[in-house]
Parts: structure tokens; sequence; C-alpha cells
């Protein structure tokens, strides 16, 4: 998959794509479905996404609190799994945000990327102010020469499949609804970051990764399968993770610390993927060292369980 950052400088072989337009968060069975329709509307065409770094909510509000579901190396990797050839990634900053709905259609979709085909969801705005609405896209394509489709919303249940109704599954210690939604299991990817090695005193080593910017899933520990992106170390296990702030251990930055059963190595500074499979129970603060590493070790023995079984 190819990515490309700058609609002003954008080579032949990634002009006249299909794609799909939006966020992305999740990459969850609603933006499937809009994906599909771009594969399906110029087949010959090349597969893509264009979506917009920083996200454009973090962007007009910085300070608000994490809502990110996957970090852009997350989503990127996960697009790539589905098939998409193009990932235009493109920088939103003052001068895109600026753009009225009719130049950003021009410049940026027609003159600037050259897309043959785009596809948006029945709820998409664009342009200055989100004043552009998916109908008038639909007269500007006419209008400047690519094609446009609409793609109505994906319902599940009660539920319209969205991110917000995954980062709520999230929040209430569901990650089965969420992965149902999904289409996959919710994974935290990035780098292993050193951490104070209390898990290597206690028995149980783990790797450490940072949640900044992401959406919190409930605290507590859950069964998860991990993948080892790269380095010697390559491959993919099962473990158990405890996500929040290690109460036990006085105040402390939420991160992610996994425990993958069988394992012996190093792997700081390798980057792994972590799938959220089932929630085992919350955050505790026990009564001494002892009784922490009685539940650990009952938590592995359910967690095992649990993937055993998948």
């Amino acid at each position: 998959m190819r990515i490309i950052r700058d609609y002003q400088f954008v080579e032949d072989q990634d002009r006249g794509a299909s794609v799909a337009i939006g966020n992305f968060d999740g990459v969850h069975l609603g933006h499937q479905s809009v994906i599909d329709l771009a594969r399906d509307a110029a087949p010959h065409a090349p597969l893509g996404i264009l979506t917009f770094e920083p996200h454009p909510r973090a962007y007009f509000a910085p300070d608000a609190p994490a809502f990110r579901l996957m970090n852009p190396e997350a989503r990127a990797s996960r697009l790539e799994k589905i098939g998409v050839d193009r990932l235009y990634e493109i920088n939103f900053n003052t001068g895109l945000a600026s753009l009225t709905p009719r130049e950003f259609a021009q410049t940026v979709i027609c003159d600037g990327l050259g897309l043959a085909h785009v596809v948006v969801g029945a709820d998409f705005c664009f342009g200055k102010g989100r004043a552009g609405k998916a109908k008038d896209l639909v007269a500007f394509g006419a209008e400047m020469g690519f094609g446009v489709t609409i793609a109505p919303l994906l319902a599940q249940d009660v539920d319209t499949v969205s991110s917000t109704a995954i980062r709520r599954a999230l929040t209430e210690a569901r990650p089965d609804d969420a992965a149902a939604m999904l289409g996959h299991w919710h994974r935290i990817e990035g780098p292993v970051i050193g951490g104070e090695q209390r898990g290597r005193e206690l028995g149980y080593p783990t790797a450490n990764m940072s949640i900044d910017g992401l959406h919190p899933p409930a605290f507590g520990v859950y069964a998860v399968l991990v993948d080892v992106l790269d380095g010697p170390h390559a491959g993919s296990y099962q473990g158990a993770a405890s996500m929040g702030v290690r109460p036990m251990f006085g105040e402390n930055r939420p991160n992610l610390e996994t425990f993958i059963f069988d394992f012996s190595g190093d792997l700081y500074g390798a980057h792994l993927s972590v799938a959220l499979v089932a929630y085992l129970r919350g955050e505790e603060k026990f009564d001494g060292l002892d009784a922490l590493i009685t539940q650990m070790d009952a938590d592995c023995v359910t967690a095992r369980e649990i993937l055993g079984a998948l």
C-alpha cells in the first residue's frame, strides 16, 4: 500500500483511484461497507482511502479528551490488510480547513489527487464550517468529472455501527460487542516502552505500551492476542494484559501492560499489536503482593481457557 501525504504533489501512478473518504477510526464494519462500495464502483482502478492527520476533531479541539480508537499506524495496517492500494493521508491544517466545499472538491479531489470516484457516508460533511453535504459533493462531481456514491448508514441490532458505539462498548467493558461492530478485535498498537519492571519482580514480566491519544477502554485485566510485528520475536502469541493506572503502586499514567504466555525474550522497542478479547475483571488494590500474585495466577488460567476456546 502506498501512502500519499500531500495532495499538491501526486505522482501519475497515484491518480485515478476510487476512494472512500472519511476518518475511518477503527475501520469498523460501517467503514468496510463504504470501502467495498469504492472497490465495486471502479474495479479496475486503484482502491484508495482519503483521510486526514491530525484528525479534524483533534485539530479543532486539541484539549478535548482522547477519543481515537486507532493511531495512524494501526489504521494504515488494518487498511492494508483489507486490500487498500492507496492511502491519501492528507495533512489537516489551517489551509485545508479554510477551503470552501467547492474549493475542496476542485483543489483536493479533482485537481490535486485526480480521483476517478469517491464514496462517502450519508452523514458526510466537508469544507469550511462543515458546510458541504453529501448531496453537494454529487453535484460537484457531475460538474468536475468524478463519480460520487453515497453510502447508507449500516445498522446492527438497535445501534448504528459507529466509532461512538464502539467507544461505548469498550468503556463498558464489552470488547466482544466492540469486535462485533468492528469486524475484528479491538487492538492497541505501538512500540514497547520502558517500565518500572515490577512485573518481572513478581514473576510476570510485561511488555508496556502507551495509550496516550487513544480512547481508554475499561480499566482492568483482559485475555489478549498479541502480534509482535517486527524484530527477532515476530509472531503471534497469547497472553493476559492489564489496562489502567496500577492502583497497587500509587498514581500512574494509564498504559497497557501485557504478559505473554510461554515467552522469553527482549521486546523493548518492538512494535506490538494487542487484541482485547475478553474482559476478566476490574483493577483492584490488594492487601499485599502475595494476594496480587495469587490473583494474577488465576487471571492467567482464565485467560488461557478463553483463548484456547477460540
